[in-house]
């Protein structure tokens, strides 16, 4: 029995058909109730309020592995793993995280799974079991996602941030865990890492901590009864919420500048200062107004002047690692070489920036700008997936009043002048923190953190010092931004004459081709455009490549000042290199987004070679590929997998040696050759109607093509992409050895990737449900039993329209041979087991598959994605889902299994196989042993080999010639 579901009045999005309720559970669990008649998958996100600051000293991880374990199994269903399996099966997926104060678990499934579903989920919050069995297979798990992140930048430098704060604050903690912490250091204390599991759970997960959000297609008041019965048994032992109270840095940790070493390529600067939390100040939102000046990077701003002098790439501001009791907010300044001299310097430009905000005083227009860009994002956002809009939500619940839920911070509405300058305050140089990350650092430090191994130095800094930076810091012209230009004041929806479902082609020329597909589903004011250059010169070579890479970051290098304030604004643009030219898209709020679209051709046409700017792209672009070492191992094994099937690929190594050597005047030379033969693919959907499409090629194709001296001309019918993929030998089993390129990384990886074949609705779908069925066999048996690693996934591959499968596994336990002996057992037992399957649970399987298929499109951005995907990859199948649910319903059980034995059964006579085996140093001897086995090929070479092996025909470039 709820003992109240009360009539607060909860603000929503004036778009949002949704219907909203909240209820207060007898045991005092607090819900949120959303019914959307219109979604096809059904969620769920309990939200606890514990986290890892309520971990015991000495059992750091705690919270984060009653996290792992309470997933397992339940008095209930007793059945290991059997929750995920269901919700797997049903079409949905599961997850949970654990932060400071809280912990959210999630799920989301096909609407027919939800019930059941929602009941298993309800166990682990009333009876879990937690298996002395599963406890031990866990910790392993912990240690294993720990592993992956030892040498990730972000996590070393998170958690020495928190090393140099006060001990006895929870801030200080490590929070994930490892085989140290959850087993060898409790057992030398003669603890019991499952006794302190049971006790941790019973101490504090209780009902009136926890926050849950369902998100359904049925009624409110069905929704109700359903929690009701499943949620109200939860215990509730009135446990109070842990509240830290102290702040985390004491005088000794303020006024300090560290010196540190990442492992990545770089330098950054991070200034931190303490402030009062912004939760506490929402309505005024200081922290939000304070980081959009900072952050800003138009012409005047902090950024815009960094860059002018060469010193800085990339600049972000704002509040972060927030609680209710302490707050940080951040400047973070990813710095070039030069920038790596001038540090002084740069940190006396923030200052100095800061001081301009100080004497500026705080600026209502401002404040009233922001208001507005934050409610017109508000009202006129795009719906998201159920679980993603239900974890956000939950995790709200805990901090706002019920009115805001939804809104959270998000709708700054209140102008006070003494709020954000209280926070302005705070930002002295008497409680900064500098943290200064270079490879250049290295062998200089004389300390270390202990549970990442960071090397780092540190010392003391006055304010009076940094005082004397500020004053000997550039004379720049600093200023505030301008009013912006870009804010939408035309929200209205355009009338759709005609409801298409799918893309259709208005328009082809020799010089382009355009898609156009108007908002019949979403009645948003947003559109959605896309523009591919195919540019056959640009794909060449390594050289033609790189050169590429470097003029589509100019391009938005020149821009960004401009177009900063239309990113302000809600409306985004983004310039890729592709395989076969570069692409621009832009996507936002209609009203101007012609303007940018304009503004960023005429750059296009006016291009030229920046020697300053040249300089500073050319070293970012060194340090990203440089970088590209320090991926993770099975990321580096994808890279390989791909670039053994794709054609006409280039390696980043080659890449790499041609840096050096390139000048402005290359750059200057390729790009008219590049642009010289251009074909152009547009793609345009939204708030748009159709004379306006029409309206804005003729204007592209007028500034390219027909001028006097024309930039573009069409290309020849032979030059058209096209897009070829290696068509294994069947029957052969390749394998491609690598040492992992990071020899401090012990983590090794397998890709273990089967070839299917042509894109095909009768056979995506069988290759689809097999997916579907062996997914969380795969993960129970190779991680939850195996224990192989943490990364443990069994997905579906598209290259370019050719299918298959890939195993995906990282492990520091197995060698990647050893690991691809486990894949091929799972696959025999797997065999039986699909042998064993009924008809009634094929069929279920099947009717998952097809709800997964017919769920609809979320935003805008989804639906273009989708039918992007097939302009590019010339498929062109726009109704691909009606003839693959249609194939699917034809479908039966001997013909899944007859694909299993043709394509996946190991040793089936015509199964092609490739796999990349990439060794850390845990395993580097068995990387100098790998050789050539029965039934297994070597590849010596990648390109040696690519030119041996037959080419599946490209479905790109079919469409594109015209005959005239």
């Amino acid at each position: 029995m709820a003992v109240g579901k009360e009539d607060v009045e909860i603000v929503k999005a004036r778009i949002d058909k949704r219907d909203y309720r909240r209820v207060v559970l007898r045991n005092s669990l607090q819900v949120l109730l959303i019914s959307d008649p219109d979604t096809d998958k059904c969620a769920a996100s309990m939200d606890v309020g514990v986290g890892y600051f309520s971990d015991p000293a000495g059992l750091e991880g705690l919270a984060h592995f009653l996290e792992h374990m309470l997933f397992y199994a339940s008095e209930k269903y007793p059945v290991e793993d059997s929750y995920s399996k269901y919700i797997t099966e049903h079409g949905g997926s599961t997850n949970a995280f654990t932060s400071s104060e809280h912990t959210n678990y999630f799920f989301d499934v096909n609407t027919d799974g939800f019930e059941e579903a929602l009941d298993r989920f309800a166990q682990f919050f009333n009876k879990p079991l937690m298996s002395a069995d599963a406890t031990m297979r866990e910790i392993k798990a912990v240690d294993s996602e720990n592993q992956k992140n030892l040498l990730s930048d972000a996590w070393r430098m998170n958690q020495l941030q928190k090393h140099l704060s006060d001990e006895d604050h929870p801030y200080h903690k490590f929070s994930t865990g490892n085989w140290d912490t959850l087993e060898v250091r409790p057992k030398a204390k003669g603890l019991d890492t499952r006794s302190e599991l049971l006790k941790f759970y019973e101490e504090n997960y209780s009902a009136n901590l926890m926050h849950l959000v369902i998100y359904t297609n049925e009624s409110l008041d069905k929704i109700q009864n359903l929690v009701e019965e499943k949620f109200q048994d939860i215990r509730n032992i009135n446990k109070t919420c842990f509240r830290a109270r102290v702040q985390p840095c004491k005088s000794e940790h303020l006024q300090i500048l560290v010196r540190t070493v990442p492992i990545k390529q770089g330098h950054k600067l991070r200034i931190v200062w303490p402030v009062t939390p912004e939760i506490h100040h929402y309505t005024e939102g200081p922290c939000r107004y304070l980081g959009h000046l900072i952050g800003h990077e138009g012409e005047g701003s902090l950024y815009y002047i960094l860059k002018k002098l060469g010193w800085a790439t990339a600049l972000y501001a704002g509040e972060s690692d927030w609680g209710l009791d302490f707050s940080f907010f951040k400047v973070v300044i990813d710095l070039t070489d030069v920038g790596h001299e001038h540090i002084q310097d740069i940190i006396g430009l923030l200052f100095k920036y800061i001081e301009l905000l100080q004497q500026s005083g705080v600026c209502k227009w401002i404040f009233e700008e922001l208001s507005a860009v934050c409610e017109t994002k508000f009202h006129y956002q795009d719906k998201i997936r159920p679980s993603d809009y239900a974890v956000n939500i939950a995790s709200n619940m805990k901090f706002y009043p019920v009115k805001d839920w939804l809104t959270g911070s998000s709708l700054p509405s209140k102008f006070s002048p003494n709020v954000i300058q209280m926070v302005l305050d705070q930002l002295s140089p008497n409680n900064v923190r500098i943290f200064w990350e270079s490879k250049k650092f290295e062998g200089l430090m004389d300390k270390v953190e202990p549970w990442y191994g960071t090397a780092y130095s540190l010392e003391k800094i006055t304010g009076s010092a940094i005082q004397g930076w500020v004053l000997s810091a550039p004379d720049e012209n600093m200023h505030l931004p301008a009013p912006n230009k870009f804010i939408p004041t035309d929200l209205s929806l355009k009338i759709v004459q005609e409801k298409v479902k799918f893309p259709v082609l208005l328009s082809r020329s020799t010089y382009s081709a355009l898609w156009y597909k108007p908002d019949t589903l979403f009645s948003t004011p947003k559109a959605y455009v896309k523009i591919d250059f195919n540019c056959p010169y640009s794909g060449n070579s390594p050289e033609a490549e790189v050169l590429t890479h470097i003029f589509t970051e100019l391009l938005m290098d020149y821009l960004n000042e401009y177009a900063y304030y239309a990113q302000v604004a809600g409306l985004y643009y983004s310039i890729n290199q592709t395989d076969g030219g570069f692409q621009m898209t832009l996507r936002g709020y209609n009203h101007k987004l012609r303007i940018l679209l304009e503004t960023i051709v005429e750059k296009i046409v006016t291009f030229e070679v920046k020697t300053d700017r040249f300089s500073v792209i050319k070293e970012m672009v060194t340090k990203e590929y440089q970088n590209l070492k320090y991926q993770q191992p099975y990321q580096q094994a994808m890279y390989y997998c791909s670039l053994i099937l794709q054609d006409q690929t280039w390696p980043w190594i080659e890449q790499l040696d041609i840096l050096p050597a390139l000048q402005v005047e290359d750059l200057a030379k390729f790009v008219p050759a590049m642009l010289s033969r251009t074909f152009l693919e547009f793609y345009i959907a939204g708030n748009i109607e159709s004379h306006e499409a029409q309206s804005i090629v003729k204007h592209i194709e007028d500034v390219l093509f027909n001028f006097s001296k024309p930039l573009c001309k069409p290309l020849f019918s032979s030059q058209h992409l096209e897009n070829r993929v290696v068509k294994l030998e069947s029957g052969m089993n390749y394998f491609y050895p690598s040492e992992c390129l990071n020899p401090e990384d012990e983590n090794s990886a397998l890709v273990h990737y089967i070839q299917v074949g042509r894109d095909d609705f009768k056979l995506n779908v069988k290759l689809q449900l097999f997916a579907l069925v062996a997914k969380q066999p795969t993960f129970h048996q190779l991680r939850s039993v195996e224990q192989l690693g943490y990364i443990t996934v069994l997905m579906q591959r598209n290259d370019c329209g050719i299918r298959g499968l890939q195993f995906i596994i990282q492990s520091t336990v197995k060698s990647p041979g050893n690991i691809e002996q486990r894949v091929e057992a799972f696959l025999q037992m797997f065999e039986t087991k699909l042998h064993e399957m009924t008809i009634d649970e094929f069929k279920s399987n099947v009717n998952a598959l097809i709800d997964v298929k017919l769920e609809k499109h979320k935003n805008l951005r989804e639906e273009s994605s989708f039918f992007w995907r097939e302009i590019n990859d010339g498929t062109l199948r726009f109704d691909r889902t009606d003839y693959e649910v249609e194939a699917l319903r034809q479908l039966t059980l001997q013909e899944l299994i007859d694909f299993f034995n043709e394509y996946v059964k190991v040793g089936a006579p015509r199964k092609k196989t490739l796999s990349v085996r990439v060794h850390g140093n845990r395993h580097s001897s068995e990387y100098k042993t790998e050789a050539s086995e029965p039934h297994l090929a070597k590849i010596d070479n990648i390109f040696t080999f690519r030119r041996s092996q037959a080419l599946y025909g490209s479905f790109k470039g079919l469409s594109g010639q015209m005959k005239l």
